[in-house]
Formats: structure tokens, sequence, C-alpha cells
């Protein structure tokens, strides 16, 4: 929410005298693949599998009457995703999404129970969902500002929604605008229940992932697999019921900060309640910025729900030295300490775990830690939780597989 403290917001500069373009914001955030995207992405995608669809088909030999394509050269069903959403009507759509940059706002209503969207050549890097608004952007008609809700590029609010091998990004960059006080800038912002990411990359700075539910009361069950989200303040934060399963995090440097912290990487505001919050296992978690720069977590409890119990349990994790490992968790707000809340770790490992103060890194026990699981977490059975859901649930022990920072 906007009314969430952040970190000073000075200018965010990056290395060398000149302003960035838009262009090059994207590739610094998005990476290489995103960078060719933009000048090669049908050369590109034909590396993969021929066409701009890959193994998905077309417009012309359509997989499935339920399925949709969408292409920025006009060579599918629609040449934006919006488009595609909006006729993407009934329940158990696809949308099949060719490499490129498409750089506009997405909202999918709660009309769209089911629907999928995937990346078509199976790379998160080469199909980007992009734009860049922040929380501090006037809104059009002058009425104030968007807020952090209405930053997020991409808004799900439908239930059932499925992902697959795409970035979902916001590049607004502090630098553009050191006036704004508003700097959340959020890439996607999840409410629906039954929500699963199979690969994909969510990449901003504040704010990036917002993992919530519809209402206090409603709860939403989310599913992160093989994914990679990147950021500094908050980015990753919400009042979901979600699961990072074998994903990667990274912390970015900041230049416009002189000392730690630099920010957070989880910002958990688990309703009172919520029987679960954020769950992380088998992840890795890494940071650009000096050793003990980044916290772990700070709880957030929002002026809508005073009553929040933020809930986070880390768990067979490898956390890197850019985590805190003497202090790795901090208050937000005042009446509100994180040693109140609901945070814990287990059997993690890496320089970031290091346990030097008992006191400030809480641990489960062997027995506690049975009831920190997917499967218990996302249960549909749970009488807290509404309907049915088969989520494909990593059943290893293999570690994070997410895209390397």
């Amino acid at each position: 929410m906007s009314s969430r403290p952040s970190l000073p917001s000075g200018p965010f500069l990056l290395s060398g005298p000149a302003r960035p373009s838009r262009r090059t914001a994207l590739s610094l955030l998005a990476g290489t693949g995103a960078a060719l995207a933009l000048d090669a992405t049908a050369a590109h995608a034909g590396t993969a599998a021929p066409g701009p669809f890959g193994r998905y088909g077309s417009p012309a030999r359509r997989l499935d009457p339920r399925t949709l394509y969408v292409d920025a050269h006009g060579r599918g069903d629609h040449t934006d995703v919006q488009s595609a959403v909006d006729a993407a009507t009934g329940t158990g759509r696809t949308l099949v999404i060719a490499p490129g940059v498409y750089r506009a706002t997405v909202l999918i209503d709660a009309g769209h129970e089911g629907l999928t969207l995937i990346g078509a050549n199976g790379d998160a890097r080469d199909t980007v969902l992009v734009y860049d608004n922040a929380a501090g952007t006037p809104k059009p008609d002058g009425s104030g500002t968007l807020g952090t809700s209405g930053s997020a590029s991409v808004t799900v609010r439908t239930a059932g929604f499925t992902a697959r091998d795409l970035t979902f990004a916001n590049d607004w960059l502090r630098s553009d605008n050191p006036e704004y006080t508003g700097t959340q800038a959020v890439a996607i912002k999840v409410q629906g229940d039954r929500s699963a990411f199979y690969g994909c990359r969510f990449l901003g700075h504040q704010d990036t992932l917002y993992a919530d539910s519809p209402a206090v009361g409603a709860f939403a069950r989310q599913y992160y697999r093989d994914c990679y989200a990147e950021g500094d303040v908050d980015f990753v934060f919400g009042r979901a019921t979600a699961v990072f399963d074998r994903c990667r995090f990274r912390g970015l440097t900041r230049t416009d900060l002189a000392s730690a912290p630099y920010g957070y990487v989880f910002a958990p505001s688990t309703a009172k309640a919520g029987p679960y919050g954020f769950l992380v296992l088998r992840s890795r978690i890494t940071s650009t910025a000096p050793d003990a720069y980044y916290k772990l977590a700070r709880p957030w409890v929002p002026s809508s729900d005073l009553t929040a119990h933020p809930m986070l349990t880390v768990r067979d994790s490898r956390l890197g030295a850019g985590i805190d490992a003497r202090t790795p968790y901090a208050t937000m707000s005042a009446g509100f300490p994180w040693q109140d809340q609901r945070f814990a770790e287990y059997r993690n490992t890496g320089p970031g775990a290091r346990v030097t103060v008992p006191a400030n890194r809480p641990q489960l026990g062997v027995a506690e830690a049975r009831a920190h699981t997917p499967a218990r977490w996302l249960d549909a059975r749970n009488p807290h939780l509404p309907g049915t859901w088969e989520v494909r649930v990593a059943d290893d022990e293999r570690g994070p597989r997410g895209q390397p920072a």
C-alpha cells in the first residue's frame, strides 16, 4: 500500500554519466534475454522451434479451440495481451504469447477463471509483460496518484490462473522521478485463489511481486515453482498463502543509499485468521549488494488491517552473504515488532543463514517443520480454504532451479 513506509528514495543512479533510456533500463532489469527480445525476437524464437508460437501451434493449426495466440507482429489472433484477455471469455482459456516485449498494463478480472498464459518458446527472458507506473504516478483524471495497487503492470483477480515461462516487469526507475515519494512499482499483483506460476520471472525494484488476496477475510493460495524475483524494498509482499518452491530471489544494489539496509526480501501481511502466509523452500536468496546489506524480511501490518499477523517460513534454502545473518529481520511499523509475528526458519544453509544471535533467528523443531510444507499450506481440504485444487507441487529435494542471477 502507498501508506507503507519505504527506504529513502533519492535518485537511483546507474553507472556512467548519461541517464539510461527506457530500453537500457529494461535491459538492465531483465537481463540479456529481454534485451535480445527487443531487437531480434523472431530470429531468437526460431532457434527454439519454427514459427512464433513454437510447439503450441498457431491460428492456422490451433491445438485447441479455447487457445488464442498473441504476437506483436500480427501473426496471431491479437497483437497485444489485453485484447486477447478480453476475447478469452468463459473458463479454461489459454493465451500463447510469442516472444517480445509487450509494453502495456494488463488487467485479468474475475470473469476469466482458469486462464493460462504461456510464453511460447519456453524461456521467460524472451516474453516480457512490462509497464512503468509507480505509486506516485498521477492518475490520468488528475484525482490523485495511482497508489501501490494501481502501479501494477499486470493485475490478476481471477481464480485458477496459471502462468508459464513469462517475465512480469515494472521498469519504473527512481532516477526518472526523484521527486516521487511513492516509489512502489509493482510488476504483478495476484489476488486469485489457486494461482500458479512456473518458470516465471518478476523484475522491479520496490514491491515487485504483490502476492495478495481479494480482501482481508478472503484466502488466496498461490504456488511459485522454479521462478526468479528481484528488487530492493519489500520486493515479495502481501497477504496471500504463497509457496515459493525452488525459486531464486536477488536483492539489487542501490547507489542512492550510503549504508545498509538496502532493502528487505519479504514483507508478508498475513491476516490474523489466515492459517498460513509465505513459505519459501528449496530456494536461493542472493544479492548484488555488499555483504549483510539486506534483511530477510520485515512484517507489514497495513493501516487497512491492524490485526494482521504476518507469517513467513524459510526452510531448506541457501541464504547468501547479502543477508544480514546477525539481524535478518526488521520492524516496519512501531507497535508491531517482528518478534511478535510468525517468522521461522528451518535447515537453511549459506553465510546469510548462520545463527550468531539465536534470539534473532527463530528456528522450527523437526516436529514443527512437518506442518510447514506445500501440501499442508495448499491443501484444499483445509477448512479455511475454499474449493478443490490440484497443483503440481515439486516432490523432490534437489534445490532451486530458478533463472540464474
